[in-house]
């Protein structure tokens, strides 16, 4: 296979290709990784015992999968990545800002799964830190293909965590579970809500990722093709991996500590070693995602300012210094992972959902589909440099969010009221859902793109 030549360039349609069920395989692999199980440890965390926690992972990522899929849903429509899209809301100067803020969150994920890598890898006696580098390299070199290798390597690696994670279901299942694990009985109210919204998190912060891997699709792909296809396998990917995680932080103490270990513990040689490759696989290819994504959106946001393209030269050089950055922060986190990273995602939601509501009310209520491809690549276009209502609503938004937020650093005074529950999300998703629509965005509404594409 070539490297990929496109970036953030239009995709003509003598350049699609690929079918809707690639996106199946692509996020349900995704999310069959060790970070995933890690998760599904948190509400433990929370103190939730296992049947509040099954609860919270199953309602957090069918609801916070939604926004997901449905941005999944516009790229064989627009046939240009998931974030270059914000230019026809926020602007093309505008949209800088919440590049920026997914750049963050790309490295966030990117130096997590690097962590996790390196603690699997030490099954075989490998010090962290050179375990992070290996494996890190092995995800720059998917990454530096980019589109169909990560496609490529996310469909057979799916297969490969299917088989051996049932087994590995079937050993979890045969472990005692402590008394009354299984017991919806009284709960904290707030915890429980905090629980679903990190899991709402996990979903919804795949937004701006998503489209990136579908913009390739012929154009004529249905919208609801696309949405039950990355719904399907996200959903069941995390689900299954997190309920894993909850099954066994219940059962195993200590897991929590060191999830690949855990996991490790509950087999036997020869099968202990078969678990740990899978797992470095799935971190390994998993991660090249993250880095593809990071690479689109840096390439998006010096643009405007450098008109640097996304060549084989700069795809190598960008990718490369993104992994090295990553890396750092995977070994400089490696001591206190797990609220780093709890706090990361915590902090990373507030500003989030802003974006989504927005971009999702312009594709779906506004636009209908329909953008002029051209003037997303032009500054003097039709879109702008800033479109100021945008980002009036976005950051008011945020601002609306701060008293229902609860974190390691801050809780606002209604999540106290609420029992320390964490409602920022579901208030700021619906008030800039709303106030986007009805600030006289409707009459920005623009003339049919080359593309010619409608939401169907």
């Amino acid at each position: 296979m070539e490297v990929e030549q496109k970036s953030i360039e239009y995709i003509t349609e003598d350049q699609r290709h690929g079918k809707v069920s690639s996106l199946v395989t692509i996020w349900f692999g995704m999310n069959m990784i060790v970070l995933a199980v890690t998760m599904g440890t948190l509400a433990s965390t929370l103190g939730l015992n296992l049947a509040w926690s099954l609860l919270a992972i199953i309602l957090g990522n069918c609801f916070g999968a939604l926004f997901m899929a449905f941005h999944s849903a516009q790229g064989p429509q627009l046939g240009i990545p998931q974030m270059i899209q914000s230019r026809a809301q926020f602007g093309v100067i505008g949209a800088v800002i919440p590049l920026v803020l997914v750049i963050i969150m790309y490295l966030g994920y990117f130096a997590s799964n690097s962590f996790l890598a390196g603690q699997t890898l030490g099954f075989i006696h490998v010090p962290i830190t050179p375990a992070i580098i290996i494996a890190n390299i092995v995800t720059l070199i998917v990454c530096i293909y980019g589109y169909d290798v990560i496609h490529f390597v996310e469909k057979w690696v799916s297969i490969l965590f299917v088989i051996v994670f049932a087994i590995v279901t079937y050993f979890a299942l045969r472990i005692p579970l402590p008394e009354g694990s299984l017991t919806l009985g009284p709960v904290d109210m707030g915890m429980f809500l905090l629980a679903v919204s990190i899991y709402a998190t996990w979903q919804i912060t795949y937004a701006p990722y998503v489209a990136d891997y579908s913009r390739y699709l012929p154009s004529k792909t249905k919208v609801s093709a696309t949405f039950w296809a990355t719904y399907g396998g996200t959903v069941t990917g995390a689900v299954w991996m997190m309920v894993i995680g909850a099954i066994l932080a219940a059962k195993i103490p200590g897991f929590i500590d060191n999830p690949p270990a855990g996991i490790g513990e509950i087999w036997g040689l020869p099968l202990k070693s078969i678990v740990f490759i899978t797992m470095i696989l799935g971190i390994m290819f998993g991660n090249s995602m993250n880095l593809y994504g990071a690479f689109m959106s840096l390439i998006t946001t010096v643009e405007p300012f450098t008109k640097v393209k996304g060549t084989r030269k700069n795809r190598i050089i960008f990718v490369t210094a993104i992994c090295l950055i990553g890396t750092a922060i995977a070994i400089w986190g490696s001591g206190n992972f797990l609220t780093i990273y709890t706090n990361f995602l915590a902090l990373l939601l507030f500003f989030m959902i802003p974006w989504t509501a927005i971009n999702l009310v312009d594709f779906y209520f506004l636009k209908h589909g329909h953008y002029n491809i051209d003037a997303i690549f032009d500054p003097d276009g039709e879109y702008g440099r800033y479109n100021w209502r945008t980002l009036f609503t976005y950051f008011i938004t945020v601002v609306v969010e701060i008293p229902f937020i609860n974190t390691a650093w801050y809780q606002g005074p209604f999540s106290k009221a609420l029992g320390g529950a964490d409602i920022a999300w579901i208030v700021g998703g619906i008030f800039s859902a709303v106030l986007y629509y009805f600030l006289g965005v409707r009459a920005n509404q623009s003339i049919p793109s080359r593309t010619n594409v409608k939401a169907r």
